[in-house]
């Protein structure tokens, strides 16, 4: 037995060296050791620059862009310094014009007549030789490691065992640029970016206030990727932002590389098809957000902000709507709301009543559709539901492929599909129209949003199919209970309609004029509910008032 057990258990776990005890000296780093980040911040400087820089070679070892510079303080050949930086993720500019020429050659310049230490070298290098704007010192190898690796400059001088940390970022990023996927044609046309400082500054310039708070924490063991927490002091709930941070605190994963991970392990409900944390690619969004209570999360590397809570009611909202007049803003949001009914019971209701219900329809129109369907071979269930899912096919490869390709593809293609099949006797031309008009009515609101409903398009088009309207209804009752079950952070998912607030509906399917919206949502902005003065509704003036 053993003969079979022991090749299995070193082949699982590696052989047992004899003497289990650790030293922290370099002598013991191997190079082909997978390093922890527990046994990295166990591990120190030395006053040695040698026996420093191998022991940051041996762990950054195979690393190509890890740039290694060693050079003289002053052209002093007894005061050794070396730099070490990853190529691509520092401002060479800095590196080479306030670092090495000013510690190289301009240290003579600082201190004139005077004999060059390595006690005296290491307080001119921080006092008076780096002239940037974050410094930080370090004795621990963990920490230069970690800096490293962010992008910032580690400078280590002989004779001392700490390092100075010069952040010195300047990575390639993308410009800040119109919203691809949220366009207004009123408002303003920035969008986030995959810097995440970036995307604080775009946040600090439309809210200048000093009760905005940026909390930045490390999220994933291997990606280590910078989160940073969002919320104004004073408006939002502090229930809300400790739940925030300790779900946050709770995540364990080896990688986040986008909010999408964060989304999925911090939702209150992750088998519900409906989104219960929003996200938003636009400033000012966010922005308003923040300012009724919310808390924002932003990731460095995407251009993607998650905030909750989040309402159903916001899926009928845009930014364009409180720059618009609110009369022209109420009525597109009912558009909005039509378009969600049609998209989600459209196919199901045609179904439904071409299948049972032949008597709700017109003697005329029943007429008409009985002979567009008289050569058709199969139900017309299966002709909805192939239609359905040949247009989901239609829209996902005008998504996956190029701009001017994938536009072709859904518009020709559809028109081509949807023509031939009418002409073959496939499906009829009522069915074509149904889905087309299902599938525009989808793209007329938020798009997280319509996820959501073209998922649910297809278990109610099978009840639709077994049970007439009755499966309608069923089907609807049901995604209606499960709504007002659903919770963001403790707030009910239908609030301000379910529970009921009248205050609230001031913003939901109807947008009432700014100066009729004194109060935040009073689930959200509990700690400070006035959102702004009383009297403001403006008003032409007196007839006797002189001008």
């Amino acid at each position: 037995m053993t003969r079979f057990v022991k090749p299995l258990r070193v082949r699982l776990f590696g052989r047992r060296k004899k003497g289990s005890g650790q030293d922290n000296s370099p002598k013991d780093l191997q190079k082909d050791k997978v390093f922890s980040d527990q046994e990295l911040q166990n591990l120190g400087l030395s006053p040695d620059l040698q026996a420093n820089l191998l022991q940051v070679r041996e762990i950054l070892s195979e690393c190509s862009d890890v740039v290694f510079r060693e050079f003289d303080f002053a052209q002093d050949e007894r005061i050794k310094l070396a730099l070490i930086y990853v190529d691509g993720l520092v401002d060479k500019t800095q590196v080479s014009d306030q670092i090495l020429r000013s510690l190289m050659l301009d240290a003579p310049l600082v201190e004139q007549g005077g004999e060059f230490t390595r006690a005296r070298a290491f307080m001119l290098i921080k006092k008076k030789l780096l002239p940037m704007h974050d410094l930080k010192e370090t004795n621990n190898l963990g920490q230069v490691i970690d800096a490293v690796l962010e992008g910032a400059g580690v400078l280590l001088v002989n004779g001392h065992a700490c390092a100075i940390i010069n952040y010195s970022r300047g990575w390639e990023g993308r410009k800040v640029e119109e919203s691809q996927t949220e366009l207004v044609v009123r408002g303003p046309r920035e969008a986030f970016v995959e810097t995440l400082r970036v995307n604080t500054s775009l946040l600090r310039r439309k809210i200048k206030n000093p009760n905005l708070k940026i909390e930045t924490m490390k999220l994933g063991e291997v990606t280590k990727t910078d989160v940073a927490v969002v919320y104004i002091k004073g408006i939002v709930n502090d229930k809300i932002v400790a739940e925030v941070k300790e779900r946050l605190n709770r995540i364990k994963i080896d990688a986040v590389l986008e909010t999408g991970y964060i989304e999925e392990l911090i939702e209150d409900s992750p088998w519900s098809p409906f989104c219960t944390l929003l996200h938003t690619e636009r400033p000012d969004k966010v922005a308003a957000n923040l300012l009724e209570g919310r808390v924002a999360i932003l990731v460095d590397g995407t251009p993607y902000v998650l905030t909750a809570p989040l309402l159903f009611v916001e899926s009928l909202q845009t930014p364009e709507d409180y720059y618009q007049r609110w009369p022209v803003s109420s009525a597109t949001r009912l558009f909005r709301l039509f378009t969600i009914i049609v998209s989600l019971l459209a196919p199901s209701v045609y179904v439904a009543i071409i299948t049972y219900h032949h008597e709700m329809l017109p003697t005329a129109l029943l007429l008409s559709m009985a002979a567009q369907r008289e050569l058709v071979p199969f139900p017309v269930f299966v002709e909805a539901f192939a239609m359905e899912f040949t247009f989901e096919i239609l829209r996902e490869a005008s998504i996956r492929l190029p701009r001017q390709v994938g536009q072709a593809v859904s518009i020709v293609g559809a028109l081509i599909i949807g023509e031939a099949a009418v002409r073959a006797g496939l499906v009829g031309a009522g069915t074509v129209i149904v889905v087309a008009l299902t599938g525009i009515a989808s793209f007329a609101y938020c798009y997280a949003a319509s996820m959501s409903i073209r998922l649910l398009r297809f278990p109610i088009l099978v009840l639709a199919g077994i049970l007439g309207l009755y499966g309608v209804i069923c089907g609807v009752l049901f995604i209606l209970v499960h709504l007002a079950t659903l919770r963001s952070f403790g707030v009910p998912f239908l609030s301000p309609v379910a529970p009921l607030n009248t205050g609230g509906l001031k913003d939901t399917v109807v947008r009432a004029p700014w100066w009729a919206m004194l109060r935040r949502p009073r689930l959200i902005g509990m700690a400070n509910p006035q959102r702004e003065a009383e009297g403001l509704k403006p008003a032409p003036p007196p007839a006797g008032r002189k001008r």
